[in-house]
């Protein structure tokens, strides 16, 4: 497949290693010159000069020949006119744009974005995506990610080995069997652990590996069966009932928005250092608390009674900004999580005393990638830094795996089937399950064996 990536900055580059690892046709466009000699430095495609909203240079990019343009620049003019140019004058079939913006996201204007107005096949927001990521955390405290799929009965949970866990140095093997044991009945636990994060490390576990203190699992649970999980891995957090979010962006306002509407349980205080970005969002919220204010200024933690309060946000646009504000939370006997837009403090949490992360580039990467595969696939997750994806798919007849069971299936050794939907029934496989036409699948694959697991699904097909 060959794809025009707008935009060389972090995004793009991401979404430009995860495209190059599958053997696909890549060029990225930046006015930078500094980015993009950056990302020739770290991936090997092709590169143009400019700005992406000129229609010389798509054509010098190849666009007569591409099968899809991803608009991800810094600017939403550039993004929409890219796509316009794409769709007017080189007829590219698949058109995503990442939109800021808050007047252009409006669903009053939704209806703009068709092929006779603004030619625009996927909308990607960073900032409504982040508050939705949120929101799902918000469920499963504890959790440091909730995806669900299937319409939302299955979901991906992921969850730190801590000094709590009563599994602590237990085998998979013995795990699994605590799980998947007399799996017919209601009463068992329907959850399959997929991948770990140790360290740096991701990997697929074999049956004799064994949890470790400090371990990021990902683990596959029947939507019912959540709290039963989490509490099997020593979570047995009290449910969220007041949160203060420092930072009325974006995000922090639409999280504020949705907790309204879809968890009234659930009380909201904000504090906005800007005193017209206050009132703006006092005005559009109901029942949120709204305090103009530094989310730094214990006077105005003590207004907002964070010593009752669960859980503090940091969703200011400063990250160094959001790693103080979750010392002073701990210092409040507060939990928190904070938003980084530098993934390099990711990695030193642990160093910081940070106990949860919002990494909006991994989530915006996610979310694009679920649209740049094609055929029977619903949806998809990015996993670490693209070192991995959650995929559900559906078995095609066309599918190489159909009417096998899975010991006959050779999967890649990178790929792990976790649960299955039979018959509308949500089932944990073993080596004897056979796979029918029309099963949804859930499966783990490292980013080195999509190639084959796609063809072994026979997912990709053409326009």
């Amino acid at each position: 497949m060959k794809v025009i990536i707008c935009g060389a900055g972090k995004v793009g580059t991401s979404i430009a290693k995860h495209l190059v690892s599958q053997r696909n046709d890549v060029t990225v466009i930046d006015q930078s010159l500094e980015l993009i000699n950056d990302i020739k430095e770290k991936v090997d495609l092709k590169t143009i000069n400019g700005s992406a909203s000129n229609p010389s240079i798509l054509k010098k990019a190849g666009a007569e020949e591409t099968d899809m343009i991803i608009a991800v620049t810094l600017h939403d003019e550039i993004n929409m006119v890219a796509c316009q140019m794409a769709h007017t004058f080189f007829k590219i079939p698949r058109k995503i744009a990442r939109l800021r913006s808050e007047d252009f996201l409006n669903p009053i204007w939704r209806d703009l974005y068709n092929a006779d107005n603004m030619p625009i096949d996927l909308i990607i927001s960073p900032e409504l995506e982040v508050a939705k990521s949120i929101e799902r955390q918000l469920k499963a405290p504890g959790a440091y990610d909730v995806v669900p799929f299937l319409n939302d009965e299955i979901e991906l949970l992921s969850l730190p080995i801590n000094e709590n866990c009563p599994l602590v140095d237990t085998n998979l093997k013995s795990i699994h069997e605590l799980f998947q044991e007399n799996s017919n009945k209601d009463k068992d636990l329907r959850a399959s652990i997929l991948g770990i994060n140790r360290g740096d490390n991701l990997f697929i576990p074999k049956k004799s590996d064994s949890l470790l203190k400090g371990d990021l699992i990902y683990i596959l649970s029947d939507k019912n069966h959540v709290k039963r999980t989490m509490s099997a891995f020593g979570l047995n957090e009290k449910p969220i009932k007041k949160i203060i979010i420092v930072g009325g962006g974006n995000i922090g306002f639409n999280l504020a928005k949705d907790i309204e509407i879809h968890h009234s349980d659930i009380s909201v205080c904000i504090i906005e250092n800007n005193n017209e970005r206050a009132k703006y969002i006092a005005d559009q919220l109901g029942n949120t608390l709204v305090l103009n204010g530094d989310g730094l200024d214990q006077n105005i933690l003590d207004e907002a009674n964070i010593r009752d309060t669960d859980m503090m946000l940091a969703l200011t646009n400063d990250d160094e900004t959001n790693i103080i504000i979750s010392a002073v939370g701990k210092k409040n006997n507060c939990e928190s999580l904070i938003l980084v837009n530098n993934s390099e403090y990711n990695k030193l949490k642990d160093v910081l005393g940070i106990s949860k992360v919002i990494d909006p580039r991994k989530i915006t990467v996610s979310k694009i990638l679920k649209h740049v595969h094609r055929g029977r696939i619903e949806s998809v997750y990015s996993i670490g830094n693209n070192q991995a994806e959650l995929i559900h798919a559906q078995a095609l007849k066309s599918s190489k795996l159909l009417n096998k069971s899975i010991k006959e299936s050779n999967l890649p050794n990178g790929m792990r089937i976790g649960l299955m939907k039979k018959k509308d029934q949500i089932i944990i496989p073993n080596k004897e399950t056979i796979i029918e036409e029309n099963d949804e699948i859930l499966f783990f694959c490292m980013t080195e064996d999509l190639k084959n697991a796609e063809d072994l699904f026979k997912i990709r097909e053409a326009y």
